[in-house]
């Protein structure tokens, strides 16, 4: 059975996207940039937009029944590739352990101040 999970933002409907989606053993969390979650906004730090993100993704994965552990698969675009160095502390701090099969990518995001968005797939079967 496939459930949408919204995280509120005005921009799922509009877009026609949900913060994640599960189905069956599946869970598939949506590209997630780091905004404060109090501010909304985004600090100049990539490694704190990375823990930001983290943050948001491991909220949303536990509020699936699913956990950071159950993540099998992580995407992170990141918008220079000098701030590798940079997220990589969150990274280590967040997957060290599970070590999900992973890709980086070098791209433009949508906002200027974003540097980073990650998107996971977990599973829990």
């Amino acid at each position: 059975m496939r459930k949408n999970i919204s995280g509120g933002s005005p921009y799922e409907p509009k877009l026609g996207y949900s913060r994640a989606v599960v189905q069956g053993d599946w869970c598939f969390v949506a590209g997630t940039t780091g905004a404060d979650p109090v501010t909304k906004t985004f600090p100049e730090s990539a490694l704190e937009q990375a823990r930001n993100t983290l943050a948001t993704i491991k909220t949303v994965l536990e509020g699936a029944g699913f956990g950071l552990e159950t993540v099998v698969r992580a995407t992170y675009i990141i918008t220079d590739a000098s701030l590798m160095e940079e997220i990589a502390p969150a990274l280590g701090e967040a997957f060290g352990e599970i070590r999900p099969a992973a890709t980086m990518i070098v791209a433009g995001l949508v906002n200027p101040a974003m540097k980073i968005e990650i998107e996971v797939t977990a599973f829990k079967g």
